[in-house]
């Protein structure tokens, strides 16, 4: 008997890729979204899938898909510019959306993933960031409305886990790029890759010596299907720990896309982390995960994808 499965958030850049791949695991899914930050495009291929059935919703609307065996929740606007535009509708989607969610899952006795965030460990003074780490997270400043979020969301998944007995599980991603990421996400890979297509200079904000660790989204996603089987509750990173500066960053994208682009500099966001890196020791004991796709290689399997957007 196949598994069915619900995600919500599916028609965003890793919801979408968690359905191709969850059907390509045999399950059957159901994906809402609402498009407030998905396309549309990211679920085109799917047209003619038969296991695949899509509504559009949103989930801070209590719904019932039906009978399910696994919920992934992934809707949530993740780059800056959407959730600073979409400020209200962040804090909803991860406290009203996650808790319908959470009440599916509890209906028909489903597992539960969430899918939370490195944001969760703010402007880290540990590193690199084990999941026993807090964070150290500005609570009213403006990235708060993503973060606290996400960290609410997080405490609301263990107390539908301890009070109510769903089987849940928590993944906190770390930067992931690559294919359907959209071309102007205000994220560095994507604003990278973009600029250096079109010739433009390549925009560092700060003095380019703040950190970021790439995971390639296929890398992301195997592990994320690997958490959702196994019987660990407690969050788990899952992220490529190979370290880049951003200067080091821009470096690649210039090298993978041949462009000439100068660099230029811009101020630095208010509460922009100076580093971010994750432990994935639980991934590897855990799940026998840890990332294949080197920066470079998941750049170039990028490319097509960026230049159809140009």
């Amino acid at each position: 008997m196949s598994h069915r499965a619900l995600v919500t958030g599916a028609a965003g850049f890793l919801g979408s890729h968690l359905v191709d791949r969850l059907l390509a695991e045999g399950f059957s899914v159901i994906g809402v979204d609402n498009f407030s930050t998905g396309s549309a495009a990211n679920l085109a291929h799917l047209a003619g899938e038969s296991r695949f059935q899509f509504e559009e919703r949103d989930i801070c609307q209590p719904f019932d898909p039906g009978p399910v065996d696994f919920v992934f929740n992934f809707a949530s606007p993740a780059s800056p510019p959407e959730y600073l535009r979409l400020a209200l509708e962040t804090l909803h989607v991860g406290s009203i959306g996650t808790e319908n969610a959470l009440a599916i899952a509890h209906k028909y006795g489903a597992s539960f993933l969430h899918a939370s965030t490195s944001e969760c460990y703010g402007d880290p003074l540990v590193h690199p960031q084990p999941e026993s780490y807090w964070g150290n997270v500005n609570p009213v400043g403006p990235r708060s409305v993503y973060d606290e979020a996400k960290r609410y969301a997080e405490s609301l998944t263990m107390a539908w886990h301890r009070y109510r007995g769903v089987n849940t599980h928590m993944v906190r991603i770390f930067n992931t790029y690559g294919p359907r990421l959209h071309p102007s996400d205000g994220r560095v890979i994507s604003n990278f890759v973009m600029q250096a297509l079109r010739s433009e200079p390549l925009t560092v904000y700060g003095d380019g010596q703040q950190t970021r660790s790439f995971c390639f989204v296929s890398d992301l996603i195997d592990g994320i299907y690997r958490l959702s089987r196994s019987d660990e509750h407690m969050p788990v990173n899952i992220g490529n720990p190979t370290e880049f500066t951003i200067l080091e960053c821009a470096q690649a994208v210039l090298e993978v896309t041949g462009s000439s682009s100068a660099l230029t500099y811009a101020p630095l966001p208010q509460d922009d982390p100076t580093r971010r890196r994750p432990d994935i020791t639980r991934a590897r004991t855990l799940l026998g995960w840890e990332p294949k796709i080197s920066l470079r290689e998941g750049l170039a399997l990028s490319l097509d994808f960026f230049r159809s957007r140009l």
